[in-house]
């Protein structure tokens, strides 16, 4: 059983398909936190209803970057982290955390990958990309974050049809409902590879 520890920064919709594969079985691991960047997000009410403990740490709550992350460093040393989740978390991992858990940490971004990604690409601004580009499919994809942004290996893609009469809303919800299914499956696939090896 792996500790997983999740990011998020608002309504935290994947972090519920998280909660809900470990609470199923589906995933050989437990929650040991959540830390978020914002404070009064729905995210944070999840985890209450859950009792997992929940931890906002925004940079602007500290004297400098440094601070920020020994507070993120050690806050996941406190919960010996084995992987890290990004469930729609708005701001770049410090390279120094990224590199402390190095292939342990997981994102979820809401395009067929490596379209649709990097700086400026999140959220509704991927999906009014795909309409106003006129493509033809759309998807989700779990990848293992780097330095870049949404440049890590890709774990895994599912992809949906756009439709004629799709708009933003349309096309991020039924996105939304295929990242709920693939997001969870992959977190699966790593806690028992984690699990057969373990962490020095």
């Amino acid at each position: 059983m792996i500790n997983i520890v999740v990011f998020a920064s608002g309504s935290g919709t994947n972090f519920q398909a998280i909660i809900d594969g470990v609470e199923s079985g589906q995933i050989d691991g437990q929650i040991r936190g959540l830390i978020t960047n914002k404070s009064g997000i729905q995210a944070i009410e999840r985890a209450k209803n859950h009792d997992i403990p929940q931890k906002p740490l925004p940079p602007s709550d500290f004297s400098d970057q440094a601070a920020y992350i020994d507070a993120l460093l050690s806050q996941l040393a406190d919960w010996n982290t084995d992987l890290i989740a990004l469930a729609g978390y708005m701001i770049k991992i410090p390279k120094e955390v990224i590199q402390e858990f190095e292939g342990r940490i997981v994102n979820i971004h809401p395009s067929l990958l490596p379209k649709y990604g990097g700086k400026g690409f999140y959220g509704m601004n991927v999906h009014r990309a795909v309409i106003k580009n006129g493509e033809t499919e759309s998807g989700c994809t779990v990848h293992l974050v780097t330095e870049k942004y949404d440049d890590g290996p890709i774990l895994a893609q599912t992809k949906v049809p756009v439709k004629d009469s799709d708009d933003a809303s349309s096309l991020a919800e039924r996105v939304l409902k295929e990242e709920h299914k693939l997001f969870p499956s992959v977190i699966a696939k790593l806690a028992d590879q984690l699990t057969d090896k373990p962490q020095s």
